[in-house]
């Protein structure tokens, strides 16, 4: 009975069964189908054209009738068709800042000798696909990202009108299907904060035009042309100037508590943007948060480590 129950809850219908993270073959059991307007209008045409023949003993009408009756119950097999036997597999998700769309990937495989036309795959956006026989293919369905943190997708629906949109065929679908969302780079770029060694932040003021290397800020209109940090522009085609203050530091340490901002997200914000400012100009640098302390270093993988620190604080 408990299966049963579970079977016939109006939920599967929508929002599939339990999430998991194995690949999912489509089935009689997974496949859900239901006319549409233009079949329920296409139901009532049939209907009026044979009432007509009753009515009037016209044979002619009762064989389109029939006809148009007969193309409708065959419709329902080969709208079926279109998703039966499909295999749907969860692939990786990379992490995006938030605010940005999040990109789950999803691959689609036909081990059948059937070709599938007019398949459509959703999440909160939807794409038209098209499988050969026997062949795969991915697709990026997108989801919105409002703040940071892990992001999990909802239901994807796989589904069909194919081939007159009489009936529309669909398969809802839950994967354990999720992305990090780091947080959102402040702008403007404020200057690194003047950090000593061991993470003791110095008081005091930076003095522009000092012989001390302090961050990098946009270019200027007037700034010296030997400021500019040329690496940076064959990266990323930005240019940015290289400014010097009074106050020098062995190691760059970006620390929580002397962050500006009103609330969490405003210093998460701002760490965020330093810690992509840090790597972009291969800078050395640490990172510390109230019970997490990450020691100095430079490269992708160490940018990586803090964005994720700062995605789950």
């Amino acid at each position: 009975m408990g299966v049963l129950s579970e079977r016939l809850r109006l939920s599967r219908f929508f929002s599939g069964e339990k999430p998991v993270d194995t690949p999912i073959t489509l089935n009689h059991r997974r496949i859900f189908i239901l006319p549409t307007h233009r079949g329920l209008n296409f139901v009532m045409l049939t209907a009026l054209l044979l009432l007509i023949a009753f009515v009037y003993n016209n044979n002619l009408v009762y064989m389109l009738g029939f006809l148009l009756a007969s193309v409708f119950f065959v419709t329902i097999l080969h709208t079926f068709k279109v998703l039966a036997g499909l295999v749907v597999q969860p692939g990786q998700s990379p992490p995006v800042f938030a605010g940005d769309l999040a990109g789950y990937a999803i691959h689609l495989s036909n081990p059948l000798n059937v070709p599938r036309d007019g398949l459509h795959i959703s999440l909160e956006d939807s794409q038209s696909v098209v499988l050969a026989a026997y062949s795969q293919t991915s697709v990026t369905l997108h989801a919105a990202t409002h703040k940071r943190g892990w992001h999990t997708a909802g239901t994807v629906t796989v589904f069909s009108t194919y081939p007159l949109g009489l009936f529309r065929a669909w398969s809802p679908l839950r994967f354990h299907l999720k992305t990090l969302v780091y947080p959102k780079p402040a702008t403007p770029c404020l200057p690194f904060p003047e950090s000593a060694a061991g993470g003791q932040v110095r008081q005091g003021v930076s003095v522009k035009g000092a012989d001390d290397f302090y961050g990098l800020q946009s270019y200027q209109p007037g700034d010296p042309i030997k400021h500019i940090y040329w690496k940076a522009f064959a990266k990323n085609q930005q240019v940015f100037s290289k400014q010097y203050g009074g106050v020098a530091s062995e190691h760059l340490w970006l620390t929580y508590e002397d962050t500006p901002g009103h609330t969490v997200e405003e210093r998460l914000s701002q760490l965020c943007r330093w810690v992509l400012d840090a790597e972009r100009a291969d800078l050395a640098f640490g990172l510390v948060l109230p019970g997490l302390r990450l020691a100095p270093e430079r490269g992708v993988a160490h940018t990586k480590k803090c964005l994720e620190a700062l995605a789950l604080f």
